[in-house]
């Protein structure tokens, strides 16, 4: 793959999970159950704090360094999750919308800076990158997707 189709990769599952919840009047998007404990907009937040991580650690993989592990950090991945759903489930749907926007945006904007070669091979960037973005929102968008069916 080259970077445009990495890059358009990334579009087409974002349109996915973005279609997802398409249409969900507010009400719906904030109803627990989706996955576990999460509404729409839990995993809304989530997607994005992914992306902010990607943000966080894909410069310091293409300097080479090492993004410490979740696992030393935080306890795991599950213990990390766990912070920010605590941390952000307060947050107002609107404020949810704009961060997943924005964060996106600024995803996408830093990826067309980074040279060609990171996504033409199995590269550790291109790894981190898919692990947090397009190999991530389709896991999501298929729950949201059954939760619809079943509601």
């Amino acid at each position: 793959m080259n970077k445009q189709q990495v890059l358009d990769k990334l579009e087409q599952a974002w349109q996915d999970f973005s279609e997802s919840y398409a249409g969900l009047p507010d009400e719906k998007m904030l109803e627990p159950g989706v996955t576990e404990d999460w509404s729409v907009k839990d995993l809304m937040a989530h997607v994005s704090w992914w992306e902010e991580e990607s943000l966080k650690h894909l410069p310091h993989i293409l300097q080479g360094v090492h993004p410490p592990r979740y696992s030393v950090t935080y306890g795991g991945i599950d213990a990390f999750n766990a912070l920010m759903t605590e941390l952000k489930h307060g947050y107002p749907l609107d404020e949810v919308r704009r961060q997943h926007t924005e964060s996106h945006r600024k995803l996408v904007e830093y990826l067309q800076t980074v040279p060609e070669e990171q996504f033409t091979s199995e590269t550790r960037f291109r790894h981190r990158l898919k692990a947090d973005t397009y190999g991530h929102y389709p896991i999501h968008a298929q729950a949201i997707r059954e939760w619809r069916t079943r509601a």
